[in-house]
């Protein structure tokens, strides 16, 4: 174990990426265990971690996201967001938060929630008076509901490298959670703007509003589509996100005619590439993976665990103050394929239900997706926003306080993450 260790700490301080530091310190870990003899199992293990047939769905998912994204989706969801909203001092925050629940069915990803809704939120809040550190703030913050609110690439990833629990069970359990990280953020919001009297609009004509909602509807049936088809038996996932695929080319060339053969070749590239990041990870943290069971460093995580408290409240939120450390200086795929191995299997072993710690992890990476010092949504909306990360981070403050509220909900009470995965039973 110790040379795995070892390779794991020097790999990572010399600036390697994550999947190369998974790749190195698994080797190094399986030939501590046994040698030579046992080299020749990096490339099976390797094949294994990206064979699953549901994997196919990856980059349909990822496909789907980028040709809405590219068919002007977002400009519909805030139009129609916007005519809910206008009234309500404060109503472009709201509407920036609401935006991201519409647009999280169809990303699964919050970088590209962040970059998609913050070139055109963050201008425009700034133009009507909103600090931009705080435009900032908002931006990231609710673009980490994608991950949460299925389809989610995350979900699909968890449940391809742990495989305790399904995908299925992972998207039904993601939806109250998400809806909950929701309402955190829109009430934190709306104290917020009415704290700092930040401007309301004019309100909309109920014509306009219609028309803004038939307009946004054939983008909000993606998501649909997707679970309908899965929750329903009726598709499996793969099919599901093939299927959504095609539409969104039908939507995005037939209704909004704008877009273009370019632009699905633009949405292609960008598929190959994330989807490439994402297959090289599982990849190599198989072989990492395979190393952690065989080496028994989940049994010792346990028994670490059990040594500081017994209580399980106690217990799960130890594991989310790590997880929030890891994820500061880590992405949420990487921080995922890093621990899940070693933590998923002590926590189950301690009488958790696998699919409320897989919530609570995949809820608490993403909201460490905001948290320094790396924080990538929040440096990247900042950036968006051309203000300081430091003053972005002083305004997110009071949405880490909504968050942990929903941490410590889900960590108590279960059956919010488990209740409507047990209706499909």
């Amino acid at each position: 174990m110790t040379p795995a260790i070892i390779a794991f700490i020097v790999v990572l301080l010399i600036g390697a990426p994550v999947a190369v530091v998974m790749a190195i310190s698994g080797v190094a870990g399986v030939y501590s265990l046994g040698g030579e003899r046992l080299v020749g199992i990096i490339a099976d293990r390797m094949f294994s971690g990206v064979s699953g047939y549901m994997l196919i769905a990856v980059p349909y998912f990822i496909f789907t996201a980028e040709l809405m994204n590219q068919g002007g989706l977002t400009q519909k969801l805030i139009a129609f967001n916007n005519a809910l909203f206008g009234r309500i001092r404060g109503a472009l925050s709201h509407v920036n938060v609401t935006v991201s629940l519409f647009f999280a069915g169809l990303t699964g990803a919050a970088i590209t929630d962040t970059v998609a809704i913050g070139k055109i939120m963050i201008p425009e809040m700034k133009k009507q008076g909103y600090d931009a550190e705080y435009a900032a703030a908002i931006t990231a913050c609710s673009s980490i509901i994608g991950p949460i609110i299925p389809p989610s690439v995350v979900m699909v990833v968890y449940a391809t490298l742990l495989r305790d629990i399904s995908v299925i069970d992972l998207f039904a359990g993601g939806i109250i959670p998400g809806v909950l990280m929701t309402l955190a953020l829109l009430i934190t919001s709306i104290v917020l703007a009415w704290w700092r009297g930040y401007p309301k609009q004019a309100g909309t004509p109920i014509r306009v509003a219609i028309l803004a909602f038939l307009s946004a509807l054939p983008a909000m049936l993606v998501p649909l589509i997707i679970l309908g088809g899965i929750l329903s038996g009726m598709t499996t996932i793969t099919e599901a996100s093939g299927f959504a695929a095609v539409y969104a080319i039908f939507i995005g060339m037939v209704f909004y005619r704008n877009l273009t053969p370019h632009k699905i070749w633009l949405a292609l590239v960008t598929t190959v590439k994330f989807s490439g990041v994402v297959f090289f990870l599982l990849a190599t943290s198989a072989v990492l993976g395979w190393f952690v069971t065989r080496s028994g460093i989940a049994r010792d995580a346990a028994e670490l665990i059990t040594t500081i408290s017994d209580v399980p409240f106690i217990q799960i939120m130890l594991v989310c103050l790590l997880l929030i450390v890891l994820g500061t200086v880590m992405d949420v795929l990487p921080a995922l394929v890093v621990i899940g191995p070693v933590v998923v299997p002590a926590m189950v072993s301690l009488g958790f239900d696998p699919l409320h710690f897989a919530i609570v992890m995949i809820v608490t990476l993403n909201i460490a997706n905001v948290t320094p010092p790396v924080g990538m949504t929040l440096m990247t909306a900042a950036r968006i926003a051309e203000v300081p990360y430091e003053r972005a981070i002083v305004s997110s403050l009071p949405f880490y306080g909504a968050f942990i509220a929903v941490v410590v909900m889900l960590a108590l009470f279960p059956s919010l993450s488990t209740w409507i995965p047990s209706l499909l039973d």
